[in-house]
């Protein structure tokens, strides 16, 4: 019993300090990234054009420090990666250890695709959709700053986030865990779970923001079921041919009698 509880309370003794290791460095990206809040809020209200204000003393501050925290975790993601990858690393074979740099490089890639998809295209379609409704209906738009950086911050967190998902599907394959096949067996429960997922973390309860999350997480499962096949470990590098001593007599269904 303790040969099982001794490993297993490492493993969580290992996944706690580098937990501790992010947060901290999240931290010290938040201290020097708050700096420069008024900047970013700036740059965040660019598809709306009206001047922001806020109903609260605490109000503006606390949106400063939520586009602060966005800023360190995009700070951060060198070190995440990295505390991420020397985790799996154990479970990968020598030749997939050399996909380290490789996957640095992939996976920041896909979360600042995902910024710059969500800032570009999902932010300025969802904002000008929701404040066009309200002036066809004569209603002049006057926006706290809390409520529009919190939606911002939730949605460009959420996508840069979600664009990591082939990644991930990769990773499971490459360490076979999971392969393509199931990947792809499992499509229409996938469907399910981005529909679910969507309106969970959706900053807003309306079908139309739903889906504008989920139908770019469907896109990405697909995109992920490829790299699993293209990189994924084939079931026969999973199976242990252990060496067979020719003296051995052979058993009835043809195998060796050890």
């Amino acid at each position: 019993m303790d040969r099982i509880i001794n490993p297993l309370a490492t493993h969580i003794q290992t996944v706690k300090r580098r937990l501790m290791v992010m947060g901290a460095t999240i931290l010290a990206a938040l201290i020097l990234t708050f700096s420069f809040s008024a900047e970013m809020v700036a740059w965040l209200n660019r598809p709306f054009r009206n001047q922001l204000a806020f109903y609260g003393p605490t109000e503006a501050l606390f949106a400063s420090i939520k586009v602060s925290f966005l800023a360190a975790v995009i700070l951060s993601l060198p070190i995440i990666f990295y505390q991420c990858w020397k985790f799996i690393e154990p479970a990968l074979l020598p030749k997939e250890q050399r996909w380290a740099i490789p996957l640095f490089f992939v996976a920041g890639g896909l979360f600042a695709l995902g910024l710059v998809f969500c800032n570009l295209v999902i932010l300025p379609l969802v904002i000008d959709l929701f404040v066009s409704f309200g002036l066809d209906r004569d209603i002049t738009p006057q926006l706290s700053v809390g409520t529009y950086i919190d939606f911002n911050v939730k949605f460009l967190l959420i996508f840069g986030c979600a664009f990591e998902l082939p990644l991930a599907m990769t990773l499971a394959a490459m360490t076979g865990v999971v392969s393509a096949q199931v990947f792809a067996r499992y499509r229409k429960h996938a469907i399910l779970l981005c529909l679910i997922v969507s309106a969970i973390v959706t900053p807003d309860a309306t079908l139309f923001t739903m889906l504008l999350m989920a139908v770019p997480l469907m896109v990405l499962y697909e995109v992920g079921i490829l790299g699993a096949r293209l990189f994924g470990r084939s079931r026969d590098n999973n199976r242990i041919d252990l060496p067979l001593d020719p003296d051995l007599p052979m058993g009835t269904a043809g195998t060796r009698v050890r």
